[in-house]
């Protein structure tokens, strides 16, 4: 299953962020993005505990069970190796942190799940590879800009890096020209009006547009 969603994420490049969405609007919104090519999604944990674990976790199982086959599910700021078992048993396959956290990356490695933790630094990202992660998230990436990117490529071109943090329809191009192996994505695709009006059909629409830059 690891490779098959390595393999996945390789090739479809996106995965998008689902953050503070409402229970009873999961389902709808990820069908939406589904029907946009949507392969690949993360319901991020609260950093702050305004939303229990627990309550994240069912989210994460909610969306396997009904996916399952579909879509891969897994879990955002992972913080813990507690929020990595929790998302193991609720069906989770891959685990996002917004920090290189080695003891995270080892549970998520044990328990048979993609680690993706997040990292800015040559030493960061190369202790991220060190300790297991499959990718390395550059997280905030537009912060420092395609040509960091090139850069951190250019001696650690072994580690497989995902852009986040300010990644939209503008300047995906560059990225991938810069040798990125794929994007995490929240706002720009899960449109908050559209959300609010139960306009699923522009999600689908703003889906499409950053699936077909991923696969041109």
């Amino acid at each position: 299953m690891r490779e098959q969603i390595i393999k996945a994420i390789e090739e479809k490049k996106l995965i998008v962020i689902v953050r503070g969405i409402e229970r009873e609007k999961l389902i709808p919104l990820a069908e939406a993005m589904y029907e946009g090519g949507i392969r690949l999604l993360e319901i991020t944990y609260s950093a702050n505990g305004s939303t229990p674990d627990g309550e994240t976790a069912d989210c994460i199982r909610t969306l396997s069970e009904h996916f399952e086959g579909r879509m891969y599910i897994g879990a955002g700021t992972v913080l813990t190796e507690g929020q990595v078992e929790l998302t193991h048993a609720a069906g989770g396959k891959f685990i996002i942190s917004p920090d290189t956290n080695a003891d995270v990356i080892r549970k998520a490695r044990e328990l048979g799940m993609v680690s993706m933790p997040g990292a800015l630094t040559p030493s960061e990202v190369q202790a991220a590879h060190r300790a297991g992660a499959d990718f390395v998230k550059l997280f905030p990436v537009t912060n420092m800009g395609t040509e960091y990117v090139k850069a951190i490529r250019a001696p650690l071109s072994h580690i497989k890096l995902l852009a986040v943090g300010g990644i939209d329809v503008s300047n995906m191009q560059k990225y991938i020209a810069a040798g990125v192996s794929g994007f995490g994505i929240g706002s720009n695709i899960i449109d908050k009006k559209a959300l609010a009006e139960g306009d699923y059909g522009k999600i689908t629409e703003l889906a499409k547009k950053y699936v077909e830059i991923c696969q041109s």
